[in-house]
């Protein structure tokens, strides 16, 4: 596991290969029709951008953004399909908290879509409890939040 920046080439390319994904199923990523992140909000001073690394390959990441003072948004949580269902998501997640954390951030928040049922259970299992609609995402079906 890794921190770098959002804007970095790593993060760049698992950005695309994680829209490429969502557009696949679903359509354009787009403000009109999903929340979009902009790279740099994953960069510090207000967030973070995490990778796992297997044999020193990045086979997953995602990022950190603020939305409040006390409250950051999990933003791109993707894994490389040929690396899935090893436990990289929960470790991503995990790291993720830990980052918005270290960031001075009491609660975080993230949405999926109906086609990441895998995606939703984590974040039950992770302790994050449903929401309202707080960011207009219209492929979301699940807003949780999680206290720090």
């Amino acid at each position: 596991m890794r921190r770098i920046r959002g804007d970095s080439e790593v993060a760049q390319e698992l950005l695309v290969a994680m829209e490429a994904y969502v557009e696949a199923d679903l359509g354009p990523v787009t403000p009109e029709t999903t929340s979009t992140v902009d790279p740099t909000e994953m960069n510090p001073p207000d967030g973070a951008y995490v990778i796992v690394l297997e044999d020193g390959v990045p086979v997953a990441g995602g990022g950190v953004r603020r939305l409040s003072a006390d409250v950051a948004e999990v933003k791109r949580m993707y894994t490389l399909p040929d690396a899935r269902g090893r436990g990289h998501g929960r470790r991503l997640l995990s790291a993720l908290e830990d980052a918005a954390r270290e960031l001075g951030y009491a609660r975080v928040r993230l949405d999926t879509a109906a086609n990441m049922d895998v995606a939703r259970r984590m974040y039950g299992e992770a302790g994050y409890e449903e929401i309202g609609d707080y960011n207009g995402n219209s492929y979301a079906v699940f807003w949780g939040e999680k206290a720090l």
